[in-house]
């Protein structure tokens, strides 16, 4: 790598659960017989857990296959971008309690749609970076 090359700034697991508690939007990534999907969805993120609400479909029978998962969450704004990733393992909610708890967060859905199962995703790995955005560097 060239000195004149940033390759951004890694961040500590605090930091990145901070971008991700102060953002909304992200994709999540399953797999299942060696096949990739990525979903775009909304999130609510909060302590060592994300969240989410889907209905049945692609993505719940997904996750419910292989509940290995990641999910990404970035932000690109005045010159400067960061991406979070979470790797770690989803559950849907299933009890009442749980389901009452999860109805108190602010984890609206965002099309005209009634959600009705959440999923939680607990992290075995956060990674994230920050970048400052600019031309690639002149080739020597």
């Amino acid at each position: 790598m060239n000195r004149d090359e940033d390759p951004g700034v890694v961040l500590t697991c605090d930091e990145a659960w901070r971008l991700l508690e102060g953002s909304r939007f992200g994709r999540l990534a399953v797999s299942v017989a060696n096949q990739p999907d990525v979903f775009p969805l909304n999130f609510f993120a909060s302590g060592d857990k994300v969240w989410i609400r889907t209905n049945p479909g692609s993505k719940l029978a997904e996750l419910t296959i292989n509940s290995r998962v990641a999910f990404e969450a970035d932000e690109v704004s005045d010159g400067a971008a960061w991406s979070v990733v979470v790797k770690g393992t989803a559950r849907i909610l299933e009890s009442q309690t749980e389901i009452d708890a999860a109805d108190r967060l602010p984890l609206e859905p965002w099309l005209k749609t009634r959600k009705w199962t959440y999923v939680e995703i607990t992290p075995s790995s956060v990674s994230g970076r920050k970048f400052q955005l600019g031309a690639e560097p002149e080739r020597y």
